[in-house]
């Protein structure tokens, strides 16, 4: 049986200080030279593969199978503490190298004894014990039962898996008994809230929540404009004859402060230019949620890559702190190919080129181009390769110049061109046929991190056909976007809201064939219900109008359909009114989505998820028309770059020639 601080435990039975000042200050358990810093081993793809079984019997190595069993003290399993002591246990995590021999098999286990004493603290059990065998015979401190177990374990060589057990007995679960916190109460803006420190008396004494308090505290007084607060004591005191700790801490706010002096530097790019995209103001009150969205609005240069914010230890003469931007470049040149399939609409491949500093401020030229299998709209079906023809083909070819902060301003000099040839239907529900030029040229002002305003010119020529008959259209006019983003991730978004507004106007005054004014309105919101973000409410809601021609002289690229991505289980682009059993597409549009985005381990997460759509001919939004409703479950891969997403979709009210499912496969959260 092997048991942390007897010693101190027989010196003074009923009280004594632990040495958990060193552990719920640091981010690590380490007791006698022992750490509980490792990371968790690592899951397969999506989780579902891989073994525990060891490798196969030899003659050169000792494989092992490792047994953990953790016991309440009603007997019980506790499965949540034995997944705790195999993420602690090297020796678990090393199964697939096993030792030459018996004694480096049980130095590997005595190597573990502090850190699964150190991860059972961790869940409050201060009092546990730990019994480790090999076949039965105890790896114990001392040198005489470390070779008794070496001698165990060589007897299985080349005969067959070495048995080991690990069996923690856990004891009580220990409790706050006190919570003292101590602090200039003058430095609490509105007195000391309870989601600034939560911990109670009755509350249990685990190590992770103690110090996850401490940072929590911190943070509050951060936030409310203490930049340099800190915790300056802990005292934690073990009573373990009661199973109770008193836990005691002291913090020093320090004075409130604003934003001092910034200092950017690294990278390739003109700091200058980097400085448009830092809307801080010398001695505005200081907040780190502004130094966060400074942080996200420099992120969109596409040539820095690393950005790393320090805070000055100390204020300047007046008061204010000191900021200092660190930056490190990426590689100028960048090629992607990615690819995307869905049951329904086909599969699809896109890839491109980027230079992102062509003169050293930043500029990004960007060549993107896509090709798809299109869905046929006359009664014809595949039938091989060989009855493939070239207006199966769907593609998309764009351009886009970026000119980051023009003259040192916090304007972008925005040019772009781009076109595309797409086909969207089916033979049941008809389609249409699009093929669209169109060149922008703009400025993107920002206003702050957060918001910005896109305008400009914008030139198409489009031609396209369906059952209201072929336009031949030109459009000359201007476009205004404004957007506004508080967001915590570009891919998979946590907390914060999306909103953008768009509005087009493509007068005749101006050289177009027909009067067209369109506008746009989309937002979406994420909600995290706790605070590590492993359940998240998401919800978006678009609705759009046109005015000016009649629908028939109207292009496709600008009618409004729903479906796909924004409805999904349907075909893209096939909900919308109807003329001849065929779709016309509408004058406005009304869609919506909710998602519950649940992380089931670090890197799973499953979504269950509803939308609904619908296009309508009148240009006043509403569901007069087929409104359609989907709903199903995705599977995410989170991954460092951005989830992989997998949903399964049905349509909840399907009409003739729509599909019973649709599968979608692609990067990133589907809004």
């Amino acid at each position: 049986m092997l048991r942390r601080c007897r010693p101190l435990r027989r010196a003074r039975r009923g009280y004594f200080v632990a040495a958990a000042r060193r552990i719920l200050r640091s981010g690590c358990v380490a007791v006698v030279g022992w750490s509980l810093c490792e990371q968790a081993h690592a899951l397969d793809f999506f989780g579902l593969f891989g073994s525990d079984d060891p490798p196969p019997v030899s003659a050169t190595t000792l494989s092992y199978r490792l047994e953990i069993e953790a016991k309440t003290l009603d007997g019980k399993n506790d499965s949540d503490a034995e997944q705790v002591l195999r993420d602690a246990s090297g020796t678990y995590r090393l199964q697939q190298e096993p030792p030459p021999d018996g004694e480096g098999l049980v130095r590997r286990l005595q190597a573990d004894i502090n850190p699964l004493l150190d991860a059972l603290w961790g869940l409050g059990r201060y009092n546990a014990q730990i019994d480790v065998t090999v076949d039965g015979v105890p790896v114990s401190p001392d040198e005489t039962g470390l070779a008794a177990a070496a001698r165990r374990a060589d007897t299985f060589r080349n005969r067959s898996v070495v048995p080991i057990k690990v069996t923690a007995r856990l004891g009580p679960l220990f409790k706050l008994r006190t919570v003292e916190v101590d602090y200039a109460r003058e430095q609490a803006p509105r007195g000391l809230p309870r989601r600034a420190f939560a911990l109670k008396s009755g509350d249990p004494a685990i190590s992770a929540d103690l110090r996850a308090a401490q940072v929590k505290l911190v943070d509050w007084f951060r936030s409310n404009g203490h930049p340099l607060a800190k915790i300056a004591d802990v005292k934690a005191t073990v009573d373990h004859a009661a199973a109770a700790m008193d836990f005691r801490m002291r913090v020093e706010a320090g004075p409130e402060a604003g934003i001092g002096a910034v200092t950017i530097s690294g990278g390739d790019v003109d700091p200058r230019v980097v400085a448009t995209h830092v809307h801080l103001r010398e001695g505005e009150p200081y907040s780190p949620e502004r130094l966060a969205l400074t942080k996200t609005s420099i992120a969109r240069i596409p040539a820095i890559g690393g950005i790393r914010i320090r805070e000055a230890d100390k204020l300047d003469a007046n008061g204010n702190l000191p900021v200092f931007i660190d930056l490190t470049e990426r590689p100028r040149h960048a090629v992607g190919l990615s690819a995307k399939y869905s049951t329904v609409d086909g599969p699809g491949i896109a890839g491109y080129y980027e230079d992102r500093n062509i003169f050293g401020g930043g500029e990004r030229l960007r060549l993107e181009a896509s090709a798809s299998l299109l869905q046929r709209v006359d009664g014809t079906s595949f039938n091989g390769f060989n009855n493939l023809h070239a207006s199966d083909f769907g593609a998309r070819l764009t351009a886009t110049f970026i000119k980051p902060g023009m003259f040192g301003t916090a304007n972008d000099l925005l040019v772009e061109a781009t076109a595309f040839r797409e086909r969207v239907g089916n033979n049941d529900l008809g389609g249409y046929a699009d093929d669209t030029v169109r060149g922008t040229f703009g400025v993107i002002h920002r206003f702050s991190e957060a918001a910005s305003l896109q305008a400009g010119l914008q030139v198409e020529q489009s031609k396209s056909l369906d059952v209201l008959g072929r336009v031949d259209a030109t459009l000359i006019g201007f476009t205004a976007t404004g957007r506004y983003d508080t967001t915590d991730n570009p891919l998979d978004p946590t907390r914060g809201v999306r909103l953008s507004a768009t509005v087009n106007a493509y007068p005749k005054l101006m050289g177009s064939t027909i009067d067209l004014f369109e506008g746009r309105i989309a937002g979406s919101a994420y909600y995290a219900l706790d605070e590590q973000a492993n359940y998240v409410l998401a919800g978006r809601l678009a609705a759009g109008s046109l005015a000016g021609a009649p629908l028939a002289e109207i292009p496709d690229a600008h009618r409004f359909f729903a479906g796909g991505g924004s409805v999904r289980g349907y075909g893209f682009n096939t909900i919308s009114p109807m003329m001849f059993g065929q779709i016309t597409g509408g004058r406005s549009l009304i869609e919506g989505s909710a998602e519950v985005r649940v992380r089931i381990t670090p890197t799973i997460g499953l979504v269950p998820f509803f939308d609904f759509g619908t296009a309508s001919r009148s240009s006043v939004p509403g569901f007069d028309d087929y409104v359609g409703y989907g709903a199903g479950l995705g599977l995410r891969y989170l991954t460092p770059v951005g989830p992989i997403r997998l949903d399964v979709a049905t349509p909840l009210n399907p009409r003739p020639g729509d599909s019973r499912y649709a599968i979608y496969v692609s990067i990133g959260q589907a809004f």
